[in-house]
């Protein structure tokens, strides 16, 4: 079994990070364990192939505020589930803060997230995928809309599962704004029985969502942030729309 020391994962919280990357080692039962590198710091990422070799796909997937890459239920079955369906997954280790914080305590790490992001870009891309797709979940999603708020290129397009839409003045976590920015295609999942700032946003998201012409939103009736009921029909879903959207994208080529 391999160490993982500080000397190796250095972020917001260290310890929780090296916690979860030791405990995913011990553990991991598909795909392989990478370790990347954004400002000068090294974050655990999982990477699963597809069977096949031909495929050119990859999704990266971001977890929820103070999760980690292999996490029960729904971002394991993301990263497990899609490789069935000629998309290889890469899910990264998000910076964490420690145990306990308010969600607004996470804002000020969104440009560490977005480096973070953009180096999963970078490894994808030089495993040879063409067609890269971000999926976040929870704040993993709003993450991920900040990044590309920032930055578009080399993404094809983003899904976002019960992503928030906080009530908050601090310029890192305006969901709508870096909705209104998002020109790629958009998926928007959400439980009917999700969270407030996200069931409640729901129409709002899909306002600032209006000029996007490739912007879905879709609600999942008896589930709640968790999907516990059933992930899988979560995840079909998510594969199922990326089928069409890449269909859509090579005919238009």
């Amino acid at each position: 079994m391999a160490h993982f020391s500080a000397d190796v994962c250095r972020a917001s919280d260290e310890k929780r990070e090296i916690e979860f990357a030791e405990s995913i080692n011990k553990t991991l039962a598909m795909g392989k364990t990478i370790w990347l590198e954004s400002e000068g710091k090294k974050f655990l990422g999982l990477y699963t192939e597809t069977e096949k070799n031909t495929s050119k796909d990859t999704v990266i997937i971001l977890h929820d505020m103070g999760g980690h890459p292999d996490q029960q239920h729904l971002i394991y079955g993301l990263r497990v589930f899609l490789p069935e369906h000629n998309w290889a997954t890469l899910s990264l280790q998000m910076p964490l803060r420690e145990i306990g914080v308010e969600k607004e305590e996470y804002y000020a790490l969104f440009p560490e997230a977005a480096a973070r992001i953009q180096a999963g870009i970078n490894y994808a891309r030089n495993s040879g995928a063409e067609n890269i797709v971000l999926v976040g979940y929870g704040l993993g999603g709003l993450m991920a809309a900040y990044a590309l708020s920032e930055r578009t290129a080399d993404i094809k397009a983003l899904v976002t599962i019960s992503l928030p839409v906080p009530a908050t003045e601090n310029k890192t976590a305006q969901t709508l704004e870096f909705i209104k920015k998002v020109k790629i295609p958009m998926l928007d999942i959400y439980g009917a029985l999700d969270v407030p700032d996200v069931t409640e946003s729901a129409r709002d998201r899909r306002l600032a969502a209006k000029e996007n012409e490739v912007y879905r939103q879709i609600k999942i009736n008896d589930e709640g942030h968790t999907y516990l009921h059933d992930e899988g029909l979560l995840v079909k879903r998510i594969y199922s729309w990326l089928g069409v959207i890449m269909s859509a994208t090579s005919t238009a080529q």
